[in-house]
């Protein structure tokens, strides 16, 4: 996936969509004095993924607005939607996965806020994120709940004790490698102690990283070619297994030894990890005591930096009344404005990602103290991961794969060779 600096940020809609396009009042326009418009808002996770605050400071500055809430648990939710849509019950507006809003959009469900962000918002206020719904025709089904990117996290204890520089912006992943093999250590028996690296076999923290620093690509620029028959696609794939089949990467049995990722980073059993920006919520909570950091995700074999970006997004029905389609526009705009970007910054559960809200980060004293890695990161790097209306579809069956060669029960050759079979028929039969 080329990064999303590179997706065409600005939009261009011809004069045709435009005039095509029939959006009546919204934004800062009220409705007309003593009207009420309904909005039904879908809350997946309820308040445990939405910040309140944010639900209750747009009820409140829109009085016109009478919201109604459909709240579940995220698992509920989602299953439960999908119903809902065949019945034409869905809510006017709610947030998923980046990638299942891509599908809604190829399925006519979700409405394209293309020509919406055109009139209303400044692209340049926003980070490159706002995209992540954009498909390479333009529309644009969604627009991000918040974005969750990954930096590079070390140990400072585990550096120290190896007599080792800290990590750097200027880091590839060749120094990377290096510094896992001379942190990793074992005990007098031989079994490991310390691991340099998580070797996460995970889309986000595993192979699409490495993939993309070794010159590799997952998908075409275009969505709709497998690369995984590129030789440095399997190079990537190759290193990877490598650092865990030589020991400086940690493997699964030792993964689950230490009870999770985070948990053999935060107690001190692997100095490194792609760690998330909203995990840091988690590893400030469960390891407060830990001497940590982040720097930027390194650079790859081509000098260019690509940082893996979560997001969810909102999306619009596109079968909700016009005035729902405005009312809910109205509560997006609010949602990207200063206000609830700002409350999004304080929460440390998501980047915000509207630039003046992002400004906000410096001034937070909690850990990581380089957030910058995370928001310069994202602005110099930021890439999606290749997501498309079959990504749920193809991502498992590369998953399923992948999860055999980290475990060198099949070789990164053969594993990628049959990965590139499965993942361009499923591309060929999408539409």
């Amino acid at each position: 996936m080329k990064k999303t600096g590179k997706l065409a940020l600005a939009l261009t809609l011809s004069a045709t969509l435009l005039s095509a396009c029939t959006l009546s009042n919204s934004g800062n326009e009220p409705a007309p004095e003593g009207s009420t418009v309904r909005l039904k808002l879908g809350l997946p996770g309820s308040y445990e993924v939405t910040s309140k605050e944010i639900i209750d400071g747009f009820i409140a500055s829109h009085p016109h607005i009478k919201v109604e809430i459909q709240e579940a648990p995220w698992g509920d939710f989602t299953n439960r939607i999908a119903t809902q849509i065949a019945g034409n019950t869905m809510p006017d507006l709610w947030f998923q996965e980046n990638a299942v809003i891509l599908g809604y959009g190829q399925r006519g469900v979700a409405e394209d806020l293309a020509p919406y962000i055109e009139r209303d918002l400044s692209a340049d206020d926003y980070i490159d994120t706002l995209f992540a719904a954009k498909t390479p025709e333009g529309q644009v089904w969604g627009v991000p709940h918040g974005a969750n990117p990954i930096a590079l996290a070390y140990n400072k204890t585990l550096f120290d004790e190896a007599g080792l520089d800290y990590p750097t912006d200027d880091w590839t992943f060749a120094d990377l490698i290096e510094a896992s093999k001379k942190l990793t250590r074992t005990d007098s028996n031989g079994n490991p102690e310390v691991f340099g690296f998580i070797g996460s076999s995970s889309i986000t923290q595993g192979w699409f990283p490495w993939i993309k620093q070794a010159g590799g690509m997952v998908l075409d620029e275009t969505l709709t070619k497998s690369r995984f028959d590129d030789p440095k696609t399997v190079e990537g794939l190759r290193q990877l297994r490598e650092g865990i089949a030589e020991g400086y990467f940690t493997d699964a049995d030792s993964i689950t030894a230490f009870g999770g990722e985070l948990p053999a980073f935060g107690s001190g059993k692997a100095a490194m990890f792609f760690l998330q920006y909203s995990t840091q919520v988690t590893m400030n909570s469960e390891f407060p005591d830990t001497d940590w950091d982040v720097v930027k995700i390194p650079r790859s074999v081509d000098g260019e930096r690509y940082v893996p970006t979560i997001s969810n997004s909102w999306l619009i029905s596109s079968r909700a009344t016009q005035e729902s389609k405005d009312a809910a526009w109205e509560f997006l705009q609010y949602y990207l404005g200063d206000e609830a970007q700002a409350i999004i910054a304080e929460s440390g559960s998501a980047l915000p990602v509207k630039q003046s809200a992002l400004a906000l980060l410096e001034e937070s004293d909690t850990k990581p103290a380089n957030k910058l890695a995370f928001t310069d990161g994202i602005a110099e790097g930021g890439v999606t991961m290749d997501e498309n209306a079959s990504w749920n579809e193809w991502r498992i069956a590369v998953q399923q794969i992948v999860n055999e060669i980290v475990k060198g029960t099949v070789t990164p050759e053969a594993g990628a060779s049959d990965i590139h079979t499965k993942v361009q028929d499923i591309l060929d039969n999408q539409n």
